[in-house]
């Protein structure tokens, strides 16, 4: 099949590389001359684990391409697929600017039969609205479809070849068919729906997800109240089909591109039909309180006093595998040490430039590596669980420091990790790990 990919960000890039990899002719448009010559000479403008390669051997094997002209691109294919953002607007809403104007181009430059699918996670019913912006600008017949993705950054390329589902959106049976067999190479878990519902699918399970990584934040608070591990927590929870293992991290909360999006656009979708979504805002609300546990561990270890102390920052991504910061914990975390007085000597391994420009003030120094990062900081506060941190030697990490006091807001380390060590250390939801800090447990009555 021929396709055609209108975005060459996360999802669209990977999703036409990985459709490429399944043998089909796939050109990737994106109105940014600047990305289209970076992937034209083989760079990529993501860091993605095994992207690079897929791409190098999909243009040696002519599947691939990349262009700026879309409307060449939309008559050679059969099937065009939008992959632009849907960045959210002030007020939580998704913007559609982009999508829109994406299928005005698509409407414009149509001289038969397509058909028309949507990546972009947009509100229930814009798939609806955009066949009615298509219809009024050409009498050529389409096929409107919803093909929400469910990749996750730092996993794109594996979530893609080996999805756990696949969800189509569509009215027509010819259509639908086509889907299917376009993405039976991929997963025998295929899932064939109406439009509105598959739009609803995408953020309903992103709203899921997020609802479990606040609720096992709040249980890890309540942990280190009681004297429980989260961790023992977790795996007994997980340990129970009906709730299973996956997003039961306690951590500094959720960021990225979709959760913070996602959720507040569902927020927002419900608003407009007069609904008021009260768990979703409370998922929400317990993820921004979540950053802050680590300021007030650390202001715990300096009576409240950050003025003046070197904060040493171990990872700028909102995950490990990424270079994406967006809705990172570590801009507010790193705004408020900064708002506090205190240094910010700062290292992660692929996401740095990123978070400079997106932090865009003085105050913090960056380093290439982990150690040179910490040397010499008052404390280390881990925000993003890189396997490299994992392996740090602790008792060398120790003597390079000013003072040895580690903030894991990863859960990183473990007991083991820490024996012999003098460090003052606290992680998220385990009170047993505390060192250099009495703990009184309460004792329960029952």
């Amino acid at each position: 099949m021929k396709i055609t990919v209108i975005g060459t960000g996360y999802v669209g890039l990977v999703s036409g590389v990985c459709y490429a990899e399944i043998g089909h002719e796939v050109v990737c448009v994106d109105k940014e001359p600047a990305k289209i010559d970076m992937l034209q000479d083989g760079e990529i403008p993501i860091y993605e684990p095994g992207l690079k390669k897929l791409i190098e051997g999909e243009r040696l094997a002519d599947r691939l391409s990349f262009t700026t002209d879309l409307p060449s691109s939309v008559r050679r294919s059969e099937l065009i697929i939008i992959a632009v953002g849907t960045p959210p607007l002030p007020n939580g809403e998704a913007n559609l600017s982009y999508i829109d104007g994406a299928a005005k181009e698509i409407a414009m430059a149509m001289d038969g039969y397509k058909m028309i699918a949507v990546k972009s996670t947009v509100p229930v019913g814009t798939n609806e609205r955009l066949a009615g912006i298509i219809h009024s600008m050409t009498d050529k017949p389409f096929d409107s479809i919803s093909l929400p993705e469910f990749l996750r950054e730092g996993t794109a390329v594996h979530d893609t070849l080996h999805p756990d589902r696949i969800v189509i959106g569509a009215e027509s049976e010819a259509a639908a068919r086509r889907m299917v067999e376009l993405h039976n190479p991929l997963t025998d878990q295929l899932m064939v729906t109406d439009i509105r519902s598959a739009e609803m699918i995408k953020y309903a399970s992103n709203a899921f997800l997020a609802t479990k990584i606040s609720f096992i934040n709040e249980i890890a608070n309540i942990c280190e109240k009681v004297g429980a591990d989260v961790l023992r927590v977790a795996e007994g929870m997980g340990r129970d089909r009906r709730i299973g293992p996956s997003f039961l991290n306690a951590g500094i909360g959720y960021g990225g591109s979709c959760f913070p999006k996602d959720t507040k656009a569902l927020i927002q979708i419900a608003g407009h039909v007069d609904y008021e979504f009260k768990l979703l805002r409370s998922v929400v609300e317990v993820n921004q309180d979540q950053r802050f546990s680590i300021i007030r561990k650390l202001e715990k270890c300096f009576d409240g006093e950050l003025a003046g102390k070197t904060v040493a920052v171990w990872g700028l991504a909102f995950k490990p595998n990424t270079d994406d910061v967006r809705d990172t914990p570590a801009l507010e975390i790193i705004s408020h040490l900064l708002d506090a007085g205190a240094r910010v000597r700062a290292y992660d391994p692929v996401a740095t430039g990123n978070f400079r420009l997106l932090l865009g003030r003085e105050g913090v120094s960056w380093h290439g590596k982990a150690m040179d990062a910490a040397s010499g900081a008052d404390a280390l506060c881990l925000l993003t669980d890189w396997e490299e941190f994992a392996q740090v030697n602790l008792m060398q990490l120790q003597s390079i420091m000013k003072r040895p006091i580690l903030i894991d807001g990863r859960n990183v380390f473990d007991e083991q990790d820490l024996l012999n060590t003098g460090f003052i250390y606290d992680s998220i939801g385990r009170p047993s790990l505390k060192q250099g800090t009495k703990q009184q447990m309460p004792v329960l009555q029952f």
